[in-house]
């Protein structure tokens, strides 16, 4: 299987590569927007903010082949923490004057600070954390029972709102922890350092049926 990791120099691309050989599965990373032409399944990382993270793939030219694969050919993604916020409609990290940073808008809704979101407790959310799993029956979340601990470090999320939600967390408010809309998945914390859960959802990604 060709599973693509996409190297937009905005996500941690050696981690991602250590989760999937810890479950025996091969990643080849892309590095120029036309490796996904031959990709089966595509993992979008990301580590900074929100506005950086969408420049980059302007610049590296991956936008319009990322939604062709996704929307067109139909090839599963799965966005990882900030890759996961970039799915969105929009973010107001590190926004301009014209406002919120447009995003992939594969999922809907607009990306926010914990605390516009309502939360009270230490921004950022470091640690590990309890899944509130909403969509058992999505295949993302096969064997994924509620209450399942991941380790997340983020100070924005998608509003609980949002109707791809797929799991959320408490954290001083209910925030989106997965989302999940047919072929297109995203997770907010880190796979690589949640031990057993984490592995399982990156093999329950790769086992999406297409």
């Amino acid at each position: 299987m060709n599973v693509a990791i996409v190297n937009y120099e905005a996500g941690n691309v050696g981690s991602v590569l250590r989760a999937l050989h810890a479950i025996g599965a091969e990643g080849n990373v892309a590095d120029e927007p036309s490796a996904l032409d031959g990709a089966e399944r595509i993992i979008l990382p990301g580590v900074g903010n929100f506005r950086d993270a969408m420049e980059r793939l302007s610049a590296g030219g991956w936008i319009a082949p990322l939604l062709h694969a996704v929307r067109d050919r139909r090839r599963p993604l799965l966005g990882i923490c900030v890759g996961m916020q970039v799915l969105a409609a929009a973010g107001t990290e590190s926004a301009g004057p014209d406002g919120p940073t447009p995003g992939l808008g594969l999922v809907s809704g607009t990306v926010q600070r914990l605390d516009a979101l309502g939360c009270s407790d230490r921004i950022p959310q470091q640690g590990w954390n309890a899944l509130l799993v909403r969509e058992p029956a999505h295949p993302l979340l096969r064997h994924i029972p509620s209450g399942t601990d991941v380790y997340f470090s983020n100070s924005f999320a998608l509003p609980p709102e949002a109707p791809e939600v797929a799991a959320t967390v408490e954290y001083g408010a209910q925030l989106a922890a997965a989302v999940a809309r047919q072929h297109v998945m995203g997770i907010q914390f880190h796979p690589e350092k949640s031990s057993r859960a984490g592995l399982r959802m990156l093999r329950n990604f790769l086992e999406y049926p297409c």
